[in-house]
């Protein structure tokens, strides 16, 4: 099963891709963003965001995705944009046949740290240490990609038991 994590964002859109070894443990497919910092206006960072995703998507073919859950902080003009954002992906995933799981932050933090306030430097850790990685993956984003991805992963496994 290639599941498919991304982490939301108008400028950088993380994104991280896990399967699962001969053993059934966790395993790397490839991460990194989606970064549409280099285009001015809105419109055309959607559009390239929404093209970027679909290449992804052909290239790859995941069978499950998974998104971070859109929370409010302080500042509002982020949090539309990163709304914006997210209707784009979502409208490329389903396209694409896929209805994407969400995750809260701390549901993520939970599954991957089982500590639902764990700090960014302990997910990022558990997130190496998971996937049997040398080094923390860089950027941020794809970082926390790859933990939404691992989260969903766990997520699906124990569903498909319960059935």
């Amino acid at each position: 099963m290639l599941v498919l994590g991304i982490d939301p964002g108008i400028a950088i859109t993380g994104f991280g891709l896990i399967g699962l070894d001969s053993a059934g443990n966790p395993e790397l497919v490839t991460f990194g963003v989606i970064d549409t910092t280099a285009v001015r206006e809105t419109s055309s960072r959607l559009i390239s965001l929404y093209d970027q995703l679909e290449a992804l998507l052909q290239a790859y073919h995941p069978d499950e995705c998974a998104l971070e859950k859109l929370y409010f902080s302080k500042n509002i003009s982020t949090a539309m944009a990163v709304g914006e954002a997210r209707g784009v992906i979502q409208l490329c995933l389903a396209r694409a046949g896929l209805q994407p799981g969400e995750y809260a932050p701390n549901e993520i933090k939970q599954a991957v740290t089982s500590y639902g306030n764990a700090g960014k430097h302990q997910v990022q850790e558990m997130v190496r240490l998971t996937l049997r990685l040398e080094q923390i993956p860089q950027p941020d984003d794809a970082a926390d990609a790859l933990a939404i991805a691992l989260c969903h992963q766990g997520r699906s496994r124990i569903q498909s038991l319960e059935k």
